[in-house]
């Protein structure tokens, strides 16, 4: 039988609200390059989670996932929450969801 290695190195993640990010080491082959540096636009207040520099980003679309290219360090800004420092590299990102008993549902906020 195969132990996983507790010491192997786990990815990344960050979460700023209601947005989760995970670092990836690659984008999927033919993700589909999309425009901004927002990434999630609140329904209820219409505050964004988004890039401070947009010119160090590029947005991904791969069947339903989203992912951004981080080309040199910046931060993810919102109005409510600390900004949380990225670094070069490659990320997935997805909205928090919640459970409740009769259904799983997306974190508005």
């Amino acid at each position: 039988m195969k132990f996983p290695n507790p010491f192997a190195q786990k990815p990344i993640q960050y979460r700023h609200g209601d947005v989760m990010l995970q670092q990836v080491p690659e984008l999927p082959a033919n993700a589909k390059q999309e425009h901004g540096a927002i990434l999630a636009r609140g329904e209820l207040t219409g505050h964004s989670h988004r890039i401070a520099n947009p010119n160090a980003v590029q947005l991904f679309v791969h069947h339903g996932q989203t992912f951004v290219q981080i080309k040199q360090p910046t931060q993810i800004i919102h109005e409510e929450h600390r900004a949380i420092a990225l670094e070069v590299g490659f990320y997935r990102y997805w909205m928090q969801r919640e459970y409740h008993p009769k259904a799983i549902v997306t974190v508005r906020d």
